[in-house]
């Protein structure tokens, strides 16, 4: 009898940002054969600088923690928050949360971030393919069948036990199984480039992303990623984009910049670095996170407006748990979906909390709240301990969490404090 093994691999995983990284180290740090495909090569662009504090317990479990420090990346030590014509607004600090292991973070340029990640992988013992495409993934009762392409043409195909899909929003096995949902609520647009020539925030927290709201429901984001480089973009919802008058995306931005008296003052002497991008109808999620012999991580699963940067920690996590779920179907022989049904419950929960936080910051009386200058301090700390990326906080914080939506709900009819965002018809608000 040959001893040679049916599969090529223990695991593949599609996609090589922060969740297909994750995973993939995760599992070759466990001894398991690993095999990454990555459709681009790196380091390349992508949205998404911000991060949030429990990303630092996962870039320590995925042993990188000392090559980002090493690449000096901006510190963020939180958010701050502006109205849009300045007169109200605070910060939002992480260092006050006691559940999270290191309320500092960083602002990143994605290109090199991923980059950390993707080498980490390389050094666990993963095998990396970039540059490949994968063009069919097919399922049998005892292997994955995966076949590629490569940047100059070639193809192939390995079989492996079970697949981790961190393709991102390509969602390699959400598409071709019909799984993936498109949020409702959050039908918004974002217009985005990198500058130089925007100003720090002027304290010793210089870095911090900075939420700039406007008037209606659309908001800003200035994002230090460089000592040079500031990302700066809108979100507006569909309504509200519509509204702008037609013209070129570079067009569209620079007006969204003049409409609001705060970003026109900002940006007044900025000089744009990089080509204008828009991304459309990017929150969505999916009817099921794992099925027999897959698994989704990151952004193939779910992906949520960027307003509270959770991408890329829930990347990280979903990442690592996928490995661990994977490491203990191994063990088990049992890769069916319903030894996967914890996992999928976990994924479902934490987007669900976060959504709650994103769907009700398109509303004008949750703005009223979050950019009140003097909120009820042990309750807000509560909400900034979920944002930091707790999303599984203690029962006492998720407790004083649903208090605030409370006094959200209140907000809605009776003021408890200065209504400061428009409430008409054309300010944008979604499902209003």
């Amino acid at each position: 009898m040959s001893d040679r093994s049916p599969y090529d691999f223990d695991f593949a995983v599609v996609g090589g940002g922060p969740a297909g990284s994750a995973a993939a180290i995760s599992l070759a740090s466990r001894g398991h054969s690993v095999i990454l495909f990555e459709r681009e090569r790196f380091p390349r662009f992508h949205i998404g600088e911000s991060l949030i504090s429990t990303a630092n317990d996962s870039l320590t479990q995925l042993g990188v923690m000392e090559d980002i420090e090493a690449a000096s990346f901006p510190q963020k030590w939180g958010a701050r928050l502006v109205s849009h014509d300045g007169s109200t607004g605070r910060g939002v600090d992480f260092a006050v949360v006691r559940e999270v292991m290191r309320g500092q973070t960083w602002q990143v340029g994605r290109g090199e971030f991923d980059r950390i990640l993707l080498e980490r992988a390389r050094r666990a013992g993963t095998d990396v393919r970039e540059e490949h495409r994968i063009t069919t993934c097919e399922f049998a009762t005892e292997a994955v069948t995966l076949s590629f392409e490569t940047a100059d043409g070639r193809t192939g195909s390995v079989r492996v036990r079970a697949v981790v899909d961190a393709s991102g929003r390509a969602a390699v096995i959400a598409r071709k199984l019909g799984l993936r949902r498109d949020e409702p609520r959050l039908p918004n647009i974002a217009i985005f480039a990198h500058y130089s020539g925007v100003p720090r925030l002027p304290d010793d927290r210089p870095d911090d992303i900075r939420i700039v709201a406007r008037s209606d429901a659309g908001w800003f984001w200035l994002i230090p990623i460089t000592k040079d480089l500031m990302s700066v973009g809108v979100v507006l919802p569909k309504d509200l984009y519509a509204q702008l008058p037609q013209g070129t995306p570079e067009e569209r931005l620079q007006q969204s910049f003049a409409d609001t008296p705060v970003m026109a003052e900002l940006m007044r002497n900025a000089k744009r670095e990089w080509p204008v991008r828009v991304e459309k109808d990017f929150s969505y999620s999916t009817s099921k996170y794992a099925g027999d012999r897959w698994i989704l991580a990151g952004d193939a699963g779910s992906f949520l407006d960027p307003v509270f940067s959770t991408g890329v920690a829930i990347a990280l996590e979903s990442g690592i748990e996928a490995a661990a779920e994977l490491d203990r179907a191994l063990a088990r022989n049992d890769f069916s979906e319903r030894a996967f049904a914890a996992f999928s419950r976990r994924q479902r929960r934490r987007y669900e909390t976060f959504r709650r936080f994103v769907i009700g910051f398109y509303t004008p009386e949750f703005r009223d709240l979050f950019y009140d200058p003097h909120p009820p301090k042990l309750i807000f700390r509560s909400v900034v301990t979920i944002l930091a990326g707790r999303w599984d906080a203690s029962l006492r914080t998720r407790l004083m969490s649903r208090l605030f939506f409370v006094i959200v709900a209140i907000q809605r009819r009776f003021p408890l404090t200065r209504r400061r965002f428009r409430r008409d018809a054309a300010a944008g608000y979604p499902g209003r």
